[in-house]
């Protein structure tokens, strides 16, 4: 296998700040707006983001929740191993608001829609925003587009991209690995 490292630890917090700051150019205080962290790994990505904004915005109170989406995924069912869901912590109504979803990679589409799907469980948005660290390109399956990217990365389907966080893997990068 081969491992190129597309950004590494210092660059990665610097791409997580530059986030920060769009989305305050585009929501100012994040009055109407709610950041949603799609379960498993978009979780790590909306944390971060969520601390940042804290300590750029201080007095702003912004709301904040991950969601699981195992249930809602349309290959659920096609696992031969059984489903072990994560858990949702959405403590407030997302009725009317602008929501933004946030997650790792985005690769065909389908763990946005499901994301979509589940967080109408909570109340109808008034507009839905996509947040990721890695769009891979010429990949998708469902006309999904990110609003805001962390970095672009133009794969072929057998390169997977890794995305490595220092809460679970002990620092933050992210690698094209190619199988030889």
């Amino acid at each position: 296998m081969l491992h190129k490292q597309l950004l590494s630890s210092p660059k990665f917090d610097l791409t997580i700040k530059r986030l920060c700051y769009q989305l305050i150019e585009n929501h100012t205080n994040f009055s109407n707006t709610a950041i949603i962290g799609l379960q498993p790994r978009g979780v790590f990505l909306a944390n971060r983001i969520h601390e940042e904004l804290k300590k750029i915005l201080p007095k702003a109170n912004i709301d904040f929740g991950n969601l699981d989406i195992t249930f809602f995924r349309d290959d659920f069912r096609r696992r031969e191993s059984p489903l072990v869901p994560n858990s949702t912590n959405i403590n407030f109504i997302i009725e009317g608001k602008k929501v933004i979803l946030v997650d790792d990679v985005l690769y065909t589409g389908r763990t946005i829609r499901a994301g979509m799907d589940a967080m109408l469980a909570y109340g109808r948005p008034q507009k839905v925003e996509l947040l990721v660290l890695v769009d891979r390109r010429f990949s998708r399956e469902i006309p999904i587009e990110p609003n805001y990217i962390g970095i672009q990365v133009d794969s072929i389907a057998s390169q997977n991209v890794r995305v490595s966080w220092k809460e679970t893997d002990d620092n933050d990068k992210i690698e094209l690995i190619t199988e030889e």
